[in-house]
């Protein structure tokens, strides 16, 4: 899933400090569903990044994107700078340094109220920002952005109002029917008869960038799996690791995203686990659940 690079975002500082395994990782909570381990896959190539450029809003698309559009670009993209937290009431020792965090579980359940089927109702707190992080990066990088209404049920549940109002139309534009058509899908964006179309976000690790009481900086760490399984397929299921940013706010009762941008890796070093056929990722998708994420 492919967004921008936020160094040119905004003017808070983010120092590289390697913080996904020491601050702010997060604690993962298992739906009923069959859960289980990973699976193989073959690797992404490098893949060029898709941008659409609203009036005030930048929305980047997410990995499938790319995945139509690989070409070795790596260039990085952002969204137009949006108001980061002031750093009010951080944890942290000076301005604009990322907020501390126990790399244990915090012992707090996660939301049990969802809104058009995405987890909503989370803490004022940073916790509940970085949550609310974690599962908004699903719901993004799900299939349903692929198709119209399920897009635009999305995008007014995570934005706010003004953000989702300037992001629909060029999002319309960005998933057009000739994109659809690269992807092997077809104008409702659906898979050829026989195929899977995969597009899916696991979230590894968040990270509190900055922390205003009612506005925050989050970085989500993840990675993301991308294309169709099938016998015929020419976009067969790959793999992807980046880190998205989320400028976000509290706006009546739930934290919602401003803008976002995205930057490739941290990529680890590729295991030696067998890339598993059409078939196997086809039932996989299937038959393994989401995850609801809390800190």
């Amino acid at each position: 899933m492919s967004l921008g690079d936020s160094q040119s975002n905004g003017d808070a500082t983010r120092p590289d400090d390697g913080g996904y395994g020491g601050t702010g990782q997060t604690r993962t909570r298992y739906h009923d569903q069959q859960t289980g381990g990973p699976y193989g896959g073959a690797r992404r190539p490098k893949s060029s990044r898709g941008m659409v450029t609203g009036v005030a809003v930048v929305a980047v698309l997410i990995a499938a994107i790319a995945f139509a559009n690989r070409g070795g670009d790596d260039s990085s993209t952002s969204t137009s700078p949006s108001t980061k937290g002031s750093g009010s009431g951080s944890n942290s020792g000076s301005a604009g340094q990322p907020d501390t965090a126990p790399t244990a579980a915090s012992g707090k359940q996660p939301v049990t109220t969802k809104k058009a089927d995405i987890p909503a109702g989370f803490a004022h707190d940073r916790q509940g920002v970085q949550s609310a992080a974690a599962n908004y990066a699903v719901s993004l990088g799900s299939a349903g952005m692929f198709r119209k209404d399920s897009r635009d049920k999305i995008i007014d549940t995570l934005f706010t109002a003004e953000a989702a109002a300037k992001l629909k139309a060029p999002l319309d534009k960005a998933y057009s029917a000739n994109l659809l058509t690269r992807l092997g899908l077809d104008a409702g964006g659906n898979a050829p008869e026989g195929s899977t179309f995969v597009s899916r976000v696991t979230p590894l690790g968040t990270k509190t960038v900055a922390y205003g009481g009612s506005t925050a900086t989050v970085e989500v760490w993840y990675v993301g799996l991308s294309g169709i399984a099938g016998d015929k397929s020419t976009n067969p299921v790959t793999s992807s690791w980046n880190t998205w940013t989320y400028d976000m706010r509290w706006s009546g009762d739930d934290w919602k995203v401003v803008s976002y941008t995205e930057k490739e890796g941290p990529t680890p070093v590729p295991g030696d686990g067998r890339a598993a056929d059409s078939d196997e990722i086809s039932k996989a998708i299937d038959e393994y659940g989401g995850f609801t994420y809390a800190r």
